[in-house]
């Protein structure tokens, strides 16, 4: 389509010429935002293999107070999420508004699944004070050096949950223009940074997983 044509093109910003070029530039948008969260969570990883040499009879004994099963519920919601917000994209390619209304649902409601195990899981830690600081050792009377495992395990999963929550407002944004109609196979930007942004989540937490809940 020409220039011409998408002049007043509904939601065309009025400095690209066209939606193919303001697609392009979102793309590489979304790219070099990705880029500073990996850099962003390989900080948090290198601190994780620093401390792990430091003390591997900690973490190892430390696994023992997480829940694999929950964790393991919480990966196979996260990755079948990917594959809905992939499909989503696909739907709005190919103009299938239903569709993308469904697949946008269903990744917005396993996010919340997600939140709602995770919950339960930091709600078992509390409730047994598996808990970093100085009363750990006082209150429960454990090894001092496991406050150096659950302070790594809060930090890496509790800004992963914050990831997992922006996500989530995303897509109740994304839902609500999808069901105004907003989104054509020639406009469809948004939903597919939003599921590149949800894939790189799925990707650190399928990392996170097996690093704090399978070292035995």
């Amino acid at each position: 389509m020409s220039s011409s044509h998408e002049e007043h093109a509904p939601f065309l910003a009025h400095h690209f010429d066209d939606h193919g070029k303001q697609f392009d530039a979102g793309k590489m948008g979304i790219w070099v935002f990705l880029l500073t969260e990996i850099m962003f969570f390989s900080g948090l990883f290198v601190a994780y293999t620093l401390y792990r040499t430091m003390h591997p009879e900690v973490f190892q004994s430390a696994a023992q107070y997480l829940d694999t099963t929950m964790g393991a519920i919480n990966t196979c919601v996260l990755i079948f999420s990917s594959l809905t917000a992939a499909w989503a994209v696909r739907c709005a390619q190919l103009g299938q508004k239903k569709g993308l209304i469904i697949n946008l649902s269903l990744t917005l409601l396993c996010a919340c699944a997600f939140m709602v195990i995770k919950y339960m899981e930091y709600s078992l830690k509390f409730e047994h004070g598996l808990l970093p600081g100085k009363w750990f050792v006082e209150e429960i009377g454990r090894p001092d050096t496991l406050k150096t495992f659950f302070g790594i395990y809060f930090a890496m999963t509790g800004l992963h949950g914050i990831h997992v929550v922006g996500g989530m407002v995303v897509f109740v944004w994304l839902l609500k223009r999808a069901i105004r109609g907003d989104f054509t196979p020639s406009y469809y930007g948004p939903i597919d940074f939003a599921a590149l942004y949800w894939h790189l989540v799925d990707l650190i937490w399928i990392f996170l997983f097996p690093l704090l809940y399978l070292i035995n």
